[in-house]
């Protein structure tokens, strides 16, 4: 029984213990302080005194002391109290306070002798600062180096703020005067984006001068020392994180950089390749001419894009999450949009292959009639009779048949004008009648010379069709117009009956204008 009584006795004291270190080992350290100065984190409870309470209390015993006191050596010696051993420093003939091994940090692995060392050399320059800091020529001079200081920042933000405004003055006035030259169009729509970087670099030169201004200042005060040295730790860490990036990123970089200039090159070499064969100074199997300019191009973005995705694993923010977000949001975005786009880049290329037209052909497509204007990946445009421009995109010309009159030909476009003539007149007099007309109508090329078809044999007529060529096929209308009435004008002279467009009975007599009537009222005698 009593060795039961024993065993619980040990189990209870060992659940003290552990319940007292565990409570010991949740106490907050803190840190102590002294004209602005870190002196000793604390961590160790004394007698019940946890580490804030003796912070408080070590820093309301200096607060007590004046100058004279402060001015007294600093001395310390070793104790061993409660079973645990420190050291007490004095200054004069004052305790300040105890460091013990518990209060320092177990995974820096110091000894106690080093540590009051590193805390002696602390409170030396903190009460050094503080003793500093109520003396005149130090206040005079940190005041003078301060107003100097001040000068020289105002002189500096206004020189960067006249300077930028004196080079954005000048490109402004480059550019208004040189508004023909495409590059400086160019430069002018991109005015505005360089009037908010330079805005933007201006603002960062006057953050970081009215920086370093407040960090000068704070360093000429012995008070105010340690927040200079936290900014200057700042700016001088945060510059080695961007120097460690940049020299970090520079092979990635000097990597993609080759990789560019070599596709540069090699686009380079296939350009002026392509434009020889454009020029036709150059023959290449299965190359045409007139496909030249549109493989070229194709063949740019081809090398571009291999070019980009070798060099895109080199780029120092190619592993960001950031950027593969990015990635990712692009890629969505340009497979909903990408369907009516391929669509129309494919018929582009369909039609550029097969030399379907070009630019200055007489076309029709469907109900459009014109002559095309502008080739493009995705649309045409052709400018119609009544001279109005019309964008058709490219998958609808695929799907309708192209008429090209003047295709493989460079004598203009064909046109043509049909007649219906009784049997009685004789076919070689018809078609001379009608070569006739042709020759009087301006606005129809004489080479090649117009020529006359026999269509068809119908039972009461026959179907004359007379081919010419325009030289301006914009002008059709207009010229048709003109030789239909050299057509009337030439069957009256000869007394020949236009049987167009229906022959039911064969009249008597031939139906026929006089000459006299040519230009009866209100047509105008020329």
């Amino acid at each position: 029984m009593s060795r039961l009584i024993a065993l619980l006795c040990n189990l209870l004291l060992l659940l003290a213990c552990s319940v007292s270190l565990t409570a010991q080992a949740k106490v907050p350290e803190a840190t102590l302080t002294f004209a602005n100065r870190e002196i000793v984190v604390l961590r160790n409870t004394v007698q019940g005194a946890t580490p804030e309470i003796r912070s408080q209390r070590i820093s309301e015993r200096l607060r007590q002391l004046d100058d004279r006191d402060l001015a007294k050596p600093l001395t310390r010696s070793e104790v061993v109290i409660d079973q645990q051993k420190g050291i007490i420093f004095f200054i004069g003939d004052r305790q300040i306070f105890v460091l013990y091994e518990a209060d320092l940090d177990r995974e820096e692995q110091i000894k106690l002798e080093a540590a009051a060392e590193q805390v002696e050399t602390r409170l030396k320059e903190a009460i050094s600062a503080s003793l500093d800091q109520v003396r005149g020529p130090v206040i005079i001079k940190g005041v003078f180096l301060s107003l100097l200081a001040t000068g020289i920042t105002f002189a500096l933000l206004w020189g960067i703020q006249h300077m930028t405004t004196f080079v954005l003055n000048r490109l402004q006035r480059r550019v208004q005067l040189a508004r023909e030259d495409s590059a400086v169009r160019w430069a002018e729509h991109a005015w505005l984006l360089i009037k908010r970087l330079a805005q933007l670099i201006m603002a960062f030169l006057w953050v970081a001068v009215a920086y370093l201004w407040f960090t000068f200042v704070l360093h000429e005060f012995p008070i105010t020392q340690p927040f200079a040295t936290k900014l200057s730790g700042f700016l001088m860490g945060l510059l080695a994180l961007l120097g460690q990036g940049v020299i970090s990123a520079l092979p990635g970089l000097l990597t993609v950089a080759v990789i560019l200039f070599l596709t540069k090159a090699i686009n380079d070499v296939v350009t002026n390749v392509f434009q020889n064969v454009d020029a036709g100074r150059t023959i290449i199997p299965g190359i045409h001419k007139d496909t030249a300019h549109a493989t070229r191009r194709l063949i740019a973005v081809l090398i571009w894009g291999f070019g980009i995705a070798v060099a895109y694993p080199y780029l120092p923010i190619a592993e960001s999450d950031s950027f593969k977000g990015l990635s990712v949001m692009f890629g969505f975005m340009l497979t909903l949009g990408s369907a009516g786009i391929v669509t129309q880049l494919m018929s582009g290329l369909v039609l550029i292959y097969s030399r379907a037209l070009k630019v200055g052909d007489f076309v029709s497509v469907g109900e459009v009639m014109g002559v095309v204007k502008e080739t493009g990946v995705l649309s045409t445009k052709i400018i119609n009779m009544r001279n109005e421009e019309v964008t058709i995109p490219n998958a609808v010309l695929i799907g309708n048949s192209i008429k090209n009159f003047t295709s493989g030909s460079d004598k203009g476009a064909m046109v043509s004008t049909s007649v219906t003539i009784g049997y009685d007149t004789p076919w070689r007099q018809v078609e001379a009648m009608l070569i006739n007309a042709a020759g009087r109508t301006p606005g129809l090329r004489k080479d090649p010379k117009p020529f006359v078809l026999q269509k068809s044999l119908q039972d009461f007529y026959v179907e004359y069709e007379l081919y010419i060529q325009l030289d301006a096929p914009l002008k059709r209308v207009l010229i048709l117009s003109d030789l239909h009435g050299q057509i009337q004008d030439e069957f009256n002279t000869h007394g020949v009956q236009i049987m167009s467009p229906h022959f039911v009975l064969q009249p008597r007599n031939n139906v026929v204008v006089s000459k006299d009537n040519w230009f009866a009222e209100p047509a105008d005698k020329p």
